[in-house]
């Protein structure tokens, strides 16, 4: 039945039984063989002539000519005589002027596999194919960063409106823009620089009151506090309050304040201060309740925290959460990485290790050595002895500097990404003039913000086509096997 017969029961579709059908590609007609197109029966052309009916046929090509006996095809032309050649000679060929995309779309769409292409083309193909990937990858990038970047741009204007309707809007607006856009102004680079070196003050007299050369002691050979040590706490305190408080008051949406993470590590930097006040009260009051005192001590140790304040003058440190925040699956698969790695090896070091090594002997021990050994740390607290324990750390330490690096390149270009996107965010707002009521959105391209979504949804349609070939012979193996 094979290329000869195409008929359709109640006589809709007959051809002749001849050896050639009719191919009509964009105005580009053909006469072709049915024994050519049989030698690769997984092409499309092929597989229009096993066809019974008309229904059939319809989802292979895009129009038949009953009377002509003819098969249409909207395609491209000008890259149909690169499938006639391959029929003939059984290999693809690929001009150096052709578009790789296009190729590769028009091969797809008549079922012609890659692996086809000749060796004199294929390397070539395969260079210029990967270069597009690449810069298909660089151009999503881009798009995300325009549309996040602008995105975060109209909200931050819509912030920024709602002011207009409020009472002393204008200056509750400035004071706004001054606390939470350092660089805006001078002012607001001022107190930037303030809040700075009063975060880095309050960390270094919290690590100098654990050094031995600058304790107290009180009657009763009690540690106490340096009363200088106290005075900075307390002016750190003071002008952190201050700060939140200010930045609570003129914001232009209290109800969402604390949603911002920038606002939650203000509280937290300064919650453990008071926290350990209504402690100290309480235990001074009932002393009963003196192990609230450890508590207590807890809750100093968490002034840490005010280092990640730093985060709202640094450009650097906000793209960093956002990347973390954004690359939960990379981190995952580096700890799956190490988690499989350390298993491994522990068990290795612990089978070599376990007669010659007394800091070997259990597996839980060996966890130790190889996570430190794959990370690349090296603490030397624990070695191996043995020749075959050696050479099992060195295979450790080989292994575990492939495993971090491989997740770190994907990491780190997504830090490139959005440290980029947060400078072009932050030049738009420190552009933005609000002396006068606002009238207009700020200059933005929107004519690349428009054309990202629309290559978008053509990718889409596109990968959608793609997928139409494969849909159509699921679509033709059903309706044949009933």
């Amino acid at each position: 039945m094979t290329g000869h017969v195409l008929r359709e029961p109640a006589g809709g579709v007959h051809m002749d039984d001849n050896a050639a059908i009719r191919i009509n590609v964009g105005g580009f007609k053909k006469r072709l063989q049915s024994d050519t197109l049989s030698r690769f029966p997984e092409t499309r052309l092929a597989r229009l002539l096993r066809c019974q009916s008309k229904e059939s046929i319809l989802e292979l090509c895009d129009d038949y000519d009953d009377t002509e006996k003819e098969f249409y095809f909207d395609r491209n032309p000008a890259l149909f005589p690169y499938v006639l050649n391959f029929y003939n000679t059984g290999r693809l060929h690929v001009m150096a002027e052709l578009c790789i995309f296009s190729f590769s779309q028009e091969i797809e769409y008549w079922g012609i596999n890659e692996f086809f292409i000749d060796s004199c083309c294929s390397s070539a193909y395969h260079c210029r194919k990967m270069d597009q990937d690449r810069e298909d990858w660089d151009e999503r990038s881009d798009e995300g960063s325009t549309t996040s970047s602008f995105d975060e741009l109209l909200e931050f204007y819509n912030d920024a409106t709602k002011f207009d309707k409020q009472l002393l809007g204008s200056a509750r607006r400035r004071i706004w823009l001054m606390l939470d856009n350092p660089g805006y102004s001078v002012a607001s680079r001022i107190i930037s620089i303030l809040s700075i070196l009063v975060v880095l003050g309050s960390i270094a007299t919290m690590c100098m009151n654990s050094m031995s050369e600058f304790s107290l002691l009180d009657s009763e050979g009690q540690p106490r506090e340096d009363p200088r040590f106290e005075t900075v706490e307390h002016i750190g305190i003071g002008w952190f309050t201050l700060e939140l408080v200010a930045r609570f008051v003129v914001a232009p949406d209290l109800l969402h304040f604390f949603e911002h993470p920038l606002n939650v590590i203000d509280l937290v930097s300064i919650l453990p201060f008071y926290l350990t006040l209504l402690i100290n009260l309480v235990v001074e009051s009932s002393p009963a309740l003196a192990n609230l005192g450890r508590v207590a001590q807890v809750l100093r140790l968490m002034r840490i925290f005010r280092i990640l304040k730093l985060a709202r003058h640094s450009t650097g440190l906000r793209s960093l959460g956002a990347t973390l925040r954004n690359s939960y699956k990379e981190v995952g698969l580096l700890l799956l990485y190490l988690a499989v790695g350390v298993s491994f090896f522990s068990v290795m070091a612990y089978t070599v290790e376990k007669e010659d090594s007394e800091d070997l002997s259990t597996i839980p021990a060996c966890w130790w050595w190889a996570t430190v050994s794959m990370t690349t740390v090296g603490y030397g607290d624990v070695v191996p002895v043995s020749i075959a324990g050696k050479l099992t750390a060195s295979a450790c330490i080989l292994a575990g500097i492939l495993v971090v690096v491989l997740p770190i390149t994907l990491i780190f270009n997504k830090f490139s990404l959005f440290y980029k996107r947060q400078k072009q965010l932050e030049i738009a707002m420190r552009s933005c003039d609000f002396d006068e009521e606002i009238k207009e959105v700020p200059s933005v391209n929107l004519r690349n913000y428009y054309a990202h979504k629309v290559k978008s949804l053509m990718a889409s349609l596109s990968n959608m086509s793609r997928s139409s070939p494969k849909t159509s012979s699921m679509c033709q193996k059903t309706s044949s096997g009933i």
